[in-house]
Formats: C-alpha cells, structure tokens, sequence
C-alpha cells in the first residue's frame, strides 16, 4: 500500500508521489517479490489503478525507477579479491526476488565491480559534468523536435511500438549484432524493444542522426542482469 497505494479511502503511494521525478528503491531484493511485482503494469502504463468495490482511482505514476542491490546476501559474489560466505543456492534464491519480467522493464542494468585503490588514485582526463550536461541538453533537444508533434510523448522511453519501427532503425550489421545478443542472451522482446530505445538514445548523445553499431553494442552491455545466473 506505502508503495502504490491504497486504503479504504485510496491514498496515492510513493510511486504517485515521486510522479515526474525519481523513487530510488535501496536493496531491491530486500522487498517483498509480491510487492515488486505489483509496480509492473504501472511502469508501462505510467499510472496506478485503485479498484475498490464502489469506485475505481487512477493515479499517476510518471516516474524514474532507480534501484539499487547487492549480487548476494553477504555482498561479495564475484567479488575478485573476497570470498563469497553465502551457503549453496543462497545466491540464485536472493536474485530471484527480482523477477525477470520486472528487470525487462528496467532500461539500463549496470553492474559496478569494486575499485582499486591505484585506480581511484590515478587521474583521469575525462568529462566534466559541463561537457556531460550540454550533450545530454542537446540530446533532450533533439527529442523535443522529434516528438513534437506526439501528444503525451518528449522522449524515447515513451515511443510507441509504430514509432519504434520507425525512429530506430538499423543497418544491417547492427540488426546481425543485435540478433545474436538475443540468441545468445535469451532475451525477451521487451527487452528487445529496450535496447532500441536506449540505442537511439546513444545516438543522440553522440549527435548521431542514425543508430550504428557501436550504438547497439553499448545498450547491449547495459542488460548486464540478462545474462545466465541474475534473472529469476
């Protein structure tokens, strides 16, 4: 109910409250999987439905899910240095609290491996978040001209499937690369959809009118939790 909402009197939730902006969820596999199963058919439909025996409430639920875990209870499955401590099938039972269909709907997984100290030592030439921010302004402007004229729509996330098929195109050797990352992968057409998305997206960032290759190869690496071992 605190998640999406509810009561006798229906209260909107926190995936209402956080409409238009950010709900980051900490330690996702720590939530109930009922709970998390229950935000699905809100993140693809952007609103919540209350259903009670006299009246029914939409809510909105326009938001940016965020979240955040760890690979194992004790925190260092594939850790390169430290040793797992977790009894046998701990690991696969505690990932799969986080359903596949739930993750399908999750754009970008990243995984973040742990850091040297040499390497957060060492200094780098890389971009400001100046240089960061005017690309993603750019990328947003970019959108606006190509959405302009889709009511409810400003940007790729919320492209219809029509639009899809004709906004992200691909040449052939990006169509061959994303065919054996589907093969190989196993991936849903949900997430098929996603990585059109995300890939056009990197086009734009890099002010690219078309997706390349190399556009594709990257949104591919950001289904890191499709692989064999994380989805349940």
């Amino acid at each position: 109910m605190a998640l999406v909402g509810g009561g006798g009197i229906p209260q909107p939730g926190e995936i209402s409250l956080a409409h238009n902006g950010v709900l980051f969820l900490d330690e996702l596999p720590e939530f109930k999987r009922s709970v998390l199963e229950v935000m699905r058919q809100p993140m693809e439909e952007r609103k919540v439905t209350i259903s009670r025996s006299k009246t029914s409430l939409d809510f909105p639920a326009n938001f940016m899910l965020i979240a955040s875990m760890n690979p194992c209870p004790c925190g260092y499955h594939n850790h390169p240095e430290k040793e797992c401590m977790c009894p046998p099938g701990a690991v696969q039972k505690y990932l799969n609290k986080v359903s596949g269909p739930l993750l399908d709907r999750i754009d970008l997984h990243v995984e973040v491996t742990p850091v040297a100290f040499q390497e957060l030592n060492n200094a780098r030439n890389g971009e400001s978040s100046e240089q960061i921010r005017e690309r993603v302004i750019k990328a947003r402007e970019i959108q606006s001209i190509r959405y302009q004229n889709s009511e409810g729509i400003y940007a790729n996330a919320q492209m219809n499937s029509k639009q899809l098929h004709e906004i992200c195109l691909l040449d052939k050797p990006g169509e061959n690369l994303l065919k054996r990352a589907m093969e190989r992968l196993n991936l849903s057409a949900r997430a098929y959809d996603r990585i059109l998305k995300v890939s056009r997206t990197i086009a734009d960032l890099s002010g690219s009118v078309h997706i390349k290759p190399e556009h594709v190869a990257e949104a591919i690496q950001y289904r890191s939790l499709d692989r064999e071992g994380w989805a349940g």
